[in-house]
């Protein structure tokens, strides 16, 4: 099997697997760019911390710009839980792509939880205006309790420049991945491999 000539810095000794966690706002490209860069690695596994919200039948507390204890509490264990799944994934031999909205501080507790080295943050940070139109072209509404601008708000002045900051307004999620392949062993790493 042959891949991309953009995942050379991948699949060289220097690299093996890692753990690559994608952040930003909502219709910010994450779950597709996850996606297509996990789809361009040769073993991988694309977790989305979502799920674990959806999971959480009665009882769920979602996360407004006034939360609850509780929400808190349920984002920490989403989080927890996103850390869980993608070290064990990243023991079983996988490169992992893991993506959520992890920002303002929960983004520097969340690479404490992630114990798998090396580890990669990937901050997806398109302007308010791009975020409005991918969100206007989406089959599903994504801003409900948070207007985009409060959001954004919060990803660039309350969220860490931990690792690589793409603005992606004008790229293609294909595009994306691509440059993410390319810089994310230079400039996303977070945690070093232990030898």
């Amino acid at each position: 099997m042959s891949y991309p000539a953009a995942c050379e810095p991948w699949l060289g000794p220097q690299m093996g697997r890692a753990v690559i966690l994608i952040t930003g706002a909502q219709a910010a490209g994450k779950s597709t760019v996850a996606q297509l860069l996990a789809e361009r690695l040769p073993v991988s596994v694309h977790v989305r911390g979502d799920l674990f919200r959806r999971m959480v039948i009665n009882g769920r507390a979602d996360m407004t710009p006034g939360p609850t204890a509780e929400a808190v509490r349920q984002l920490r264990l989403r989080h927890q839980l996103t850390a869980l799944v993608s070290d064990a994934y990243f023991e079983a031999g996988f490169t992992v792509v893991a993506q959520d909205i992890i920002l303002g501080d929960h983004l520097a507790e969340m690479t404490t939880m992630i114990k798998s080295p090396p580890l990669f943050v990937v901050g997806l940070a398109p302007p308010v205006a791009t975020i409005a139109a991918r969100e206007k072209a989406r089959s599903k509404t994504a801003y409900d309790t948070w207007t985009i601008e409060q959001l954004d708000n919060v990803l660039r002045h309350e969220t860490p420049r931990l690792g690589l900051w793409l603005d992606t307004s004008r790229q293609t999620a294909a595009e994306t991945a691509d440059e993410i392949l390319l810089r994310a062993a230079s400039e996303a790493r977070i945690l070093e491999p232990t030898t």
